[in-house]
């Protein structure tokens, strides 16, 4: 088992996840299936971020190999870590992702997620709709209705098989839809160029409900997502800090609602620490001002 030291405060500080405390700096495994970032560096990655107090991990098996990595890595798993996963797409043969939004499906991908983990319960399952861009599209039979799907989640939460439910890339009207069946998160894509996302968040914000932004930085890999490490503002905030655009972005989102929860994903122990160390900054109000008026969407 991999041991967190003792002078490894809950990186961000805490918040609550499907009713068990968790750092609020997690950590996103896809990137370790995506980078070349080879088997023995991909484990010690994931130990170091235990032991740095990161105790929220999320992953898919649909992502690849990270299921795998992380039971090699982590287990016998540490008590308090939560370990969240996602379905809604499924992975082929040659590697191609495809829609699986069908309630069998669902059931199917919650059952492949705990056997790759080796894991009794999983703490959250994040459904991934397809209704909208970026990523897959769901069409056809793949375009089911989102309370069929929420009843399969909560038959499986009942079972014991996850411990909450959550919900990716949703509209507020979805969310508001899906509020009786006991929402724990939502993983949206939010920073602090691409607001698009905040009816979405101002439900969570009323509900009290872990917001759990993804493409905190920006992308580079889709069109229309602005890389907010590169804006001139961040940048000059930055220096002015001593911290890097990186810090400067997460800590705007964790100063944004005491429920966020970030994913930042990285295959890089550096970037891994300056994740971590984001948890720590504290931004002067005057910053948080001038930041909370740069928006592009």
């Amino acid at each position: 088992m991999t041991e967190r030291t003792t002078d490894s405060p809950a990186p961000g500080g805490l918040a609550e996840l499907a009713g068990r405390p968790v750092a609020r700096i997690g950590f996103g495994a896809m990137q370790l299936e995506h980078r070349s970032v080879g088997r023995d560096a991909a484990l010690a990655l994931l130990r170091h971020a235990v032991v740095a107090g990161i105790n929220h991990i999320d992953t898919a098996q649909f992502y690849g190999a990270c299921n795998d990595l992380i039971h090699d890595a982590l287990a016998p798993y540490p008590g308090d870590l939560v370990l969240v996963s996602k379905v809604g797409a499924d992975r082929e043969p040659d590697g191609t992702l495809v829609p699986a939004q069908r309630p069998e499906q669902l059931r199917a991908q919650v059952e492949a997620n705990l056997a790759s983990l080796r894991a009794e319960q999983l703490g959250v399952i994040n459904l991934r709709r397809l209704d909208a861009r970026p990523g897959l599209i769901a069409e056809g039979a793949q375009r089911v209705d989102l309370d069929s799907q929420l009843a399969e989640l909560a038959a499986l939460r009942d079972a014991g098989k996850i411990g909450g439910i959550g919900l990716s890339s949703v509209s507020a009207v979805q969310l508001r839809q899906a509020l009786p069946f006991g929402i724990a998160c939502v993983q949206n894509a939010y920073s602090l160029l691409d607001r698009s996302a905040e009816p979405v968040l101002d439900l969570c914000r009323e509900h009290g409900i872990a917001w759990v932004p993804y493409f905190p930085l920006g992308s580079a890999g889709f069109p229309g997502i602005p890389k907010v490490t590169d804006h001139p503002s961040v940048v000059a905030l930055a220096s002015d800090l001593a911290v890097t655009s990186a810090q400067v972005a997460l800590a705007w989102l964790l100063a944004s609602y005491d429920r966020t929860l970030l994913i930042a994903g990285t295959s890089s122990l550096a970037h891994l620490d300056e994740n971590v160390a984001a948890g720590r900054l504290r931004l002067p109000p005057t910053a948080v001002a001038a930041l909370n008026e740069l928006v592009t969407s």
